[in-house]
């Protein structure tokens, strides 16, 4: 046999990616499909409003899973599609929040293990036949090329009854096929509601955030499966997993720590992966660097140190070649070793001595960690450490081990198909996740602290199924670190709907929460929560009508591109119940932070710009009234002001509820 016969031989087949990302939008029609490629060039961003309809609802993304035949040597052969194989997919979406126990901090950071109160309780603890809380309309399949429609493709059979007479029907999503026959799966359309009008939080009981009682949204998430012949012969497939997420309200935006970067630290801790022996100065190093800079888009205080013309600007050339020069020959001098020095000790370490001042918020990165507003002001987990891949890529280049391959041989990959056949499945893996936060697990947007435990997936980038039947691995009314971490627990094999069900109930009140400047006495705009996905300030489109204008003066321009105004300026109410249904009711109505033309060749704007489209409605409408209101304040703004809040009675309302301290 020769080599390219045995290269040929397709043995086995995968689903790609492991883990897929969908995410809702209140438009009942169009949809788009989520980023299969990292960081494409600005360049190749979609025209503004691609993000809406016609109407000016949110698209939903769809997430698209592929299938790769591998030879026995574990080699791509090539990708399977409709034209080359039989394929039935299967997808089983479910919502168990409802089902599922409060979440009121992530069990198994360090605070958690004494906290007096860390046996979380039930959420809808009076519902004794736990199964009407989950909304589960079973597994729907589908073949063929180009398949939409129908009832035998949509998850609209689910129910849920808590409180009420009789059960809700809560449509979840559908699944579709695209002309080769790939799987596109579609969440739901933001509904989220209470049959009895029971309120979304009660400010007597304050761990009812993030968990109201007879509530339900239509976030899931469940396994993907695949039946796969070639030629007559059937495959054996690696599964996949979906998770239907909220909406990417800056999808161009790259959070400082994603998805990507946590597992693959969970992966290389566990020993199943490898870290770079000698990092990539672009592909492992400047990323850490210049993500602070690209923060600036959805956060001021990122923009004003990190941003265009700011101290340390990592998306400037002249800056960046400094960062990647080293010694070409053993007696040469290292000009900026000290420089990459002092870079590194701006990072708070992962595991922190206790003489470190790692609960300060200026020491980078400006996010708040997993245990802020549960406890102490003072304690570590207050504040977003490095992971232990992070810091190891670091000090390999503090200490001049890494390539110096910047600016890269190969540019950013605008499509999938741009990308080598070998590479495209763990593009394909890493892209989904790219976009996804894993800062803050309080409890986060997408998901949630569970994901950095190995015991979850089966290899990398792959959830551990549950078997069909198999029991729930927990027992009792309440569910605590121990109980949370035990071997075969909820840690382990999941079935679906358990990834989502850690998650806040209804997503949007924690959303309208995840603000930044909640200390505005030390800074009116960090730290911050989750700002790439949920923004703190942006670049409006009244401001950057005038920053690309060239008729006007330029000390207008500039003052136009440093301009900043609060995301959620239209949502000013000082009451927290009425701000989380403002933001249920309006969450398609939201700005949507879009890459747009900026002024080339400028030392003082970028080539590309950052903006904020709004969609024609009552939220526009208050937002320009908010913005007009503090242009013709008559004073210099306050910093509760400048934070974005309405005034102190609102900020201090909103840390009654977000910040509750032991």
């Amino acid at each position: 046999m020769s080599p390219s016969d045995r290269d040929d031989a397709i043995v086995r087949a995968a689903i790609h990616p492991g883990i897929g990302i969908s995410r809702i939008g209140d438009s009942k029609s169009d949809f788009f499909i989520g980023p299969e490629v990292v960081d494409p060039p600005p360049s190749k961003a979609p025209p503004p409003s691609f993000y809406r309809d016609a109407t000016g609802a949110i698209k939903r993304q769809a997430a698209r899973f592929r299938l790769y035949g591998y030879n026995a040597a574990g080699q791509v052969v090539r990708e399977l599609t409709s034209d080359s194989a039989d394929i039935t997919w299967t997808v089983h979406l479910v919502n168990r929040k409802a089902q599922w126990f409060q979440f009121q901090y992530a069990l198994d950071i360090p605070e958690a293990v004494n906290a007096p109160d860390n046996a979380f309780p039930l959420r809808n603890p009076k519902v004794q036949d736990r199964t009407k809380l989950a909304i589960d309309p079973g597994p729907r399949s589908i073949s063929g090329r180009s398949v939409s429609g129908g009832p035998d493709h949509a998850f609209d059979t689910g129910t849920f009854q808590a409180a009420g007479p009789q059960p809700v029907t809560v449509p979840l999503g559908e699944i579709r096929t695209d002309e080769h026959g790939r799987l596109l799966v579609l969440g739901g359309t933001g509904n989220s509601g209470s049959p009895t009008g029971a309120p979304v939080y009660d400010p007597a009981v304050p761990t009812s955030f993030n968990n109201a009682d007879d509530w339900y949204d239509d976030t899931s998430d469940g396994p993907v499966t695949a039946k796969v012949s070639v030629d007559g012969v059937e495959l054996p497939v690696e599964p996949a997993w979906v998770v239907v997420a909220p909406p990417n309200y800056a999808p161009d935006v790259v959070s400082w720590r994603t998805m990507y970067d946590l597992l693959a630290d969970v992966f290389v801790q566990a020993g199943q992966l490898n870290a770079p022996e000698t990092p990539s100065f672009s592909r492992d190093i400047l990323p850490i660097l210049n993500r602070l800079s690209r923060l600036g888009w959805v956060n001021k205080g990122f923009a004003a140190y990190f941003g265009k013309g700011g101290p340390m600007d990592f998306d400037n050339p002249e800056f960046v070649a400094k960062l990647v020069r080293k010694p070409r020959l053993p007696h040469e001098a290292d000009p900026y070793a000290e420089l990459r020095r002092a870079i590194y000790h701006c990072f708070r370490p992962p595991q922190p001595s206790v003489s470190e001042p790692v609960d300060w918020p200026h020491v980078w990165p400006w996010i708040y960690g997993d245990a802020f507003g549960s406890f102490p002001d003072n304690g570590p987990g207050n504040m977003l450490p490095m992971t232990g891949l992070q810091d190891a890529l670091l000090r390999s280049w503090v200490e001049g081990r890494f390539v110096a391959d910047w600016p890269a041989a190969v540019p950013p990959f605008a499509s999938l198909e741009e990308v080598p056949l070998a590479e495209q499945p763990q593009m394909l893996d890493q892209a989904a996740l790219h976009y996804c936060l894993a800062d803050t697990f309080h409890p986060g947007c997408e998901m949630t602290w569970p994901m950095r435990h190995a015991t979850l997936y089966a290899k990398p980038f792959r959830i551990r199924h549950r078997a069909a039947g198999a029991p729930e691995p927990h027992d009792g009314t309440t569910l605590t670190p121990i109980k949370a971490q035990r071997v075969d627990g909820p840690l382990y094999a999941q079935s679906p709907g358990d990834i989502t069900r850690w998650m806040a109930l209804p997503w949007q009140g924690d959303t309208a929460f995840c603000r930044s400047g909640y200390d505005p006495d030390f800074d009116p705009y960090v730290p911050t929560f989750w700002a790439a996905r949920v923004p703190n300030q942006v670049l409006t489109e009244e401001d950057y009508r005038k920053v690309v204008d060239p008729s006007l003066e330029r000390e207008e321009r500039i003052a136009a591109y440093s301009q900043r105004r609060a995301w959620l300026r239209a949502i000013q109410v000082p009451d927290p119940v009425t701000t989380m249904m403002q933001m249920i009711k309006h969450f398609g109505e939201l700005g949507i932070v879009e890459v747009r033309p900026g002024v080339k060749n400028d030392p003082d704007i970028p080539e590309y710009l950052y903006v904020e489209t709004l969609a024609a409605g009552r939220i526009r409408e208050a937002a320009q009234q908010a913005t007009a209101l503090l242009a013709t304040a008559g004073r210099p703004l306050t910093n509760v002001e400048k934070a974005g809040w309405a005034s102190r009675e609102q900020l201090d309302a909103f840390r009654a509820v977000r910040v509750r301290r032991r």
